[in-house]
């Protein structure tokens, strides 16, 4: 496969995507908001207590 033809097959799979692709409405962006937050609070905390740990055994 050429250059020529894997630039096609992108612009091709490209569009394909962004047709079926769509602007998500308030609840569902709200949700996805939510878990985005909640991931970032547990990597948060998860990355404290190693923080943490280290300090009290010395490292």
């Amino acid at each position: 496969m050429n250059v020529q033809e894997r630039i096609d097959k992108f612009v091709k799979d490209s569009k394909r995507v962004l047709k079926v692709a769509r602007k998500p409405d308030w609840p569902e962006y709200r949700e996805l908001a939510k878990v985005s937050a909640i991931g970032v609070v547990i990597i948060g905390v998860i990355g404290f207590v190693i923080v943490l740990l280290g300090s009290l055994i010395g490292l």
